[in-house]
């Protein structure tokens, strides 16, 4: 999955967080991993255009989102592989989602995270015009966010229990680097020590 994201938006934001959020949503949602995907934050007059120009409401949003080939989750299991195709563009309007946050009591980093999901499901067809399709779209958008909320967190619990091991094998002398045998159970250190 090839995600390309540009910040115009003049607001610093977490880069890292929202490709990964868009690459597990997109991944959750079994698109083809050779798709490509880009993102794009704008500021709230540059939002406030495109909001006019392609919805014809006023104000700026805090996310839009342009489809570009039509892919559909999973798609057909006797398909042949058509190979990468372009998923299409979410713009995320920072300015307006730290907004956003603030009154809904939310980190601005956890808006991003749910705008993004928000955003790739809109890319593969959800909306939420109609009572249902907000259940459907809202529902899927909840349950891919704790998902992924539960990955980087078990992440982050390996990457703690990896650090305090390599901390431990410091401490002893053990650090890996040192000459040994490569055999099963040898400590790693050379004969001299």
């Amino acid at each position: 999955m090839s995600i390309e994201l540009a910040n115009e938006s003049g607001v610093e934001v977490p880069a890292e967080l929202i490709v990964d959020a868009a690459r597990f949503a997109v991944n959750a949602m079994d698109v083809n991993p050779a798709a490509l995907l880009s993102v794009l934050c704008v500021d709230e007059d540059t939002m406030a255009d495109m909001h006019v120009q392609w919805m014809d409401l006023p104000g700026p949003t805090d996310v839009m989102s342009f489809p570009m080939d039509e892919l559909v989750p999973g798609g057909r299991p006797d398909a042949t592989d058509l190979g990468p195709a372009i998923l299409g563009d979410i713009v995320l309007c920072p300015e307006f989602a730290q907004k956003q946050a603030r009154e809904a009591r939310r980190s601005f980093e956890h808006e991003l995270a749910m705008l993004t999901i928000h955003g790739v499901l809109h890319l593969l067809g959800y909306d939420h015009a109609e009572p249902e399709e907000e259940r459907e779209m809202f529902g899927l958008q909840n349950e891919i966010l704790d998902a992924f909320y539960a990955e980087r967190h078990r992440r982050a619990q390996e990457q703690r229990q990896t650090d305090r091991d390599s901390r431990l094998l410091s401490n002893i002398g053990f650090t890996g680097t040192e000459q040994g045998t490569g055999d099963a159970g040898t400590t790693g250190r050379s004969e001299e020590d």
